[in-house]
């Protein structure tokens, strides 16, 4: 059954303007099948936004099924394991909304899948998704749990937890029907062919080993999971052999840096970087095609090590085009909606944003190289 939500790609070398009456002339060199644009309105849910989003890119290359996801399913899940080890942690630890890609990966190993069809997650807004409340109380119930006002923790205060997110988000379904078929959330994961062990997380920075793999020290990992990590040639080639080869992936970036320009979909890294311009001035530059910085192993570093690479935003990019100077830009599908840029909810980001301001990325395995999945120990 058509869902309506299916974007077809834009055929190879085919050219647009970055906006209406832009400077910039993109050549589209690879566009890949995605669904539509999505809201994640007042959440802080980028992160199952982007993850599921791209999960219906990999259902549509691997078997051109049409899908519409459940973010809060992927939430309400999340959230009820992160309270369990809040509280175990004795509050030592992150207890917010946001949350990484292996969330989506731990969500499905465990608990499956549901459609949107199935579970909105809008119990305050039947429109959006309007979470900011419930941020708040659902943190006030673990921080009482966690200290400890009886002197010894009750038997329910899970029961209460539970309940809160269920009041905001509704109960996670158990039972529903898809197509006239009836399905628990594992039996439809399984009927979309998507393996949650056939994909991984993949970053570099050189403060843990290359080809190893090591826990992200980011505040939003709040389950320790870990990043195989490779040197920054080797992240290019991966980024670059996946949209190559007809794959997609999910990206997490920092986007609060001047040369993020939403309103105008473009991300870029001046040549000589961000210093000394203001907002006025970047709202010029990104509405031209310019030399972009030279990323190095060693300025990625330290934009990490200060901080000024954080782990703001998750994202999906789709596919890949050029200027009309040969500079390489990432197309990213964001969940802000379709009409809150001159984009239509797209960005184009420079290879040397992606590079510079990655934190990390998700995608299946059998998009890396041969050779570097061979160094990683990927089967």
């Amino acid at each position: 059954m058509a869902l309506g939500i299916f974007t077809s790609s834009i055929a190879q070398g085919q050219t647009f303007k970055n906006k209406e009456n832009g400077n910039i002339t993109f050549t589209v060199v690879k566009d890949h099948d995605k669904t539509a644009v999505d809201n994640q309105y007042r959440s802080s849910t980028c992160w199952s936004f982007s993850s599921l989003s791209f999960f219906e890119s990999e259902i549509l290359r691997q078997s051109k099924k049409e899908v519409n996801l459940a973010e809060m399913f992927v939430v309400n899940h999340a959230y009820r394991d992160k309270a369990d080890k809040y509280v175990r942690m004795h509050g030592n630890g992150t207890f917010a909304a946001g949350g990484a890609f292996h969330d989506a990966l731990y969500v499905m190993k465990n608990y499956g899948m549901v459609p949107q069809s199935a579970y909105a997650g809008k119990n305050v807004d039947p429109e959006n998704h309007v979470h900011w409340e419930m941020d708040k109380v659902l943190k006030g119930i673990v921080e009482a749990v966690v200290a400890n006002p009886n002197g010894v923790l009750s038997p329910v205060w899970k029961t209460a937890f539970n309940s809160a997110v269920d009041a905001y988000l509704g109960e996670i379904p158990t039972k529903f029907d898809v197509d006239g078929k009836s399905y628990d959330p594992k039996s439809y994961l399984t009927s979309l062919k998507v393996n949650p062990d056939d994909y991984v997380v993949i970053t570099s920075f050189s403060h843990h080993p290359f080809y190893s793999s090591f826990v992200l020290e980011v505040p939003d990992n709040w389950a320790a999971q870990s990043c195989y990590n490779v040197p920054l040639n080797d992240f290019r080639d991966i980024m670059s052999n996946a949209i190559d080869k007809g794959y997609t992936f999910a990206w997490a970036a920092d986007v609060s840096e001047k040369g993020f320009n939403w309103k105008n979909g473009v991300a870029i890294v001046p040549e000589k970087g961000w210093s000394g311009y203001g907002k006025g001035d970047i709202d010029s530059l990104t509405d031209h095609a310019l030399p972009q910085m030279v990323i190095t192993q060693e300025n990625r570093q330290e934009a990490f090590d200060n901080f000024e690479t954080q782990d703001d935003h998750g994202m999906h990019i789709t596919g890949m085009v050029k200027d009309q100077n040969g500079t390489v830009y990432y197309k990213v599908k964001n969940s802000w909606g379709n009409k809150s840029n001159d984009c239509d909810g797209y960005l184009y980001a420079s290879e040397s944003y992606v590079l510079y301001k990655s934190t990390n990325i998700m995608l299946h395995k059998n998009a890396v190289p041969s050779g570097i999945a061979k160094k990683l120990g990927i089967k």
